[in-house]
């Protein structure tokens, strides 16, 4: 069976993924791929951090502890930026797992009112609860501070706020109900998932408002491909694949299903050189699934 359309056609890698005895995927929060096509899985299991192969074959994991594994993001020198929302910290690992920076103060929130009730009261500092990392060329940071806050945050290379940008709201550019996935696409525009509004926004690097791309069910992440293109899983069982200004490419799912090829929660991607697509999955999906591109 393929899934796809047009010049983005897939066919399921049925079983990817050769876990460990004892070993399980539980939420698989955040994906990436590293030059090597080597896949991380950034999840909520007892082994927070598995890598695997392209094949699928397993490599290692970290013997390290998170809070609430949530976005992972790897820059072109390989580093591995994790965010740690239950922690409200961004944490900059090198390649073998030495922490180099660590944004936000641990287990300190900001604060915005955000409490029982689960409403951002007012946009505050970083972080509550921070959900994705997006690196530009030159180093700048870009991350999204969704579940408690309404922001987005710009740090330099160093670790320095620059600026931030974005209020609690529903209805106006730049207004965001949890800015969830985070990515820089090919003109150096942020592309912000504004998950609870159902839309992406766009922004420059200063954070002016360019444009917003709508008909998402619950955008979660967003990544860019070689192409331009930008693909996105949406926490409403679907996952879809747009052009550099917002226009359908291809899509597939809707219903909530355990079925392979569809989906429960889709939550993080990653793409490799091949162009093969990585989709984690939260809540009762608890899985990954590859899709190998076949056009």
């Amino acid at each position: 069976m393929s899934y796809g359309s047009g010049d983005y056609i897939y066919e399921l890698a049925e079983g990817w993924g050769n876990l460990p005895d004892g070993y399980e995927f539980h939420q698989v929060a955040g994906v990436a791929v590293d030059k090597d096509d080597n896949v991380y899985l950034f999840n909520r299991s007892a082994h927070q951090m598995q890598v695997y192969g392209r094949e699928g074959n397993f490599i290692k994991s970290w013997d390290k502890e998170f809070s609430g594994p949530h976005g992972i993001t790897i820059d072109q020198d390989g580093n591995l930026w994790l965010a740690d929302r239950d922690s409200h910290v961004v944490l900059k690992y090198s390649p073998d797992e030495e922490l180099l920076l660590t944004l936000g103060t641990r287990d300190r929130p900001s604060d915005t009112g955000y409490g029982d009730d689960r409403v951002v009261h007012q946009a505050a500092g970083p972080f509550n609860l921070p959900t994705n990392t997006a690196i530009a060329d030159n180093g700048d940071v870009f991350i999204a501070d969704g579940y408690g806050n309404s922001r987005v945050h710009h740090y330099d290379s160093t670790g320095a706020l620059i600026d931030s940008w974005g209020i609690p709201g529903k209805v106006n550019p730049g207004d965001f109900h949890l800015p969830h996935g985070i990515a820089i696409d090919h003109e150096g525009q942020v592309l912000v998932c504004d998950r609870e509004n159902g839309r992406i926004q766009v922004f420059d690097q200063e954070g002016e408002f360019l444009s917003m791309w709508t008909g998402f069910k619950q955008p979660t992440d967003v990544k860019v491909g070689p192409e331009g293109e930008v693909y996105v899983p949406e926490l409403g069982h679907r996952f879809s694949i747009v052009d550099s200004e917002g226009e359908l490419l291809a899509r597939w799912g809707g219903d909530s299903s355990h079925d392979a090829g569809q989906f429960v929660a889709p939550h993080g991607v990653a793409v490799d050189s091949h162009g093969d697509i990585y989709v984690g999955e939260v809540l009762q999906g608890q899985r990954v699934q590859k899709f190998i591109r076949v056009r």
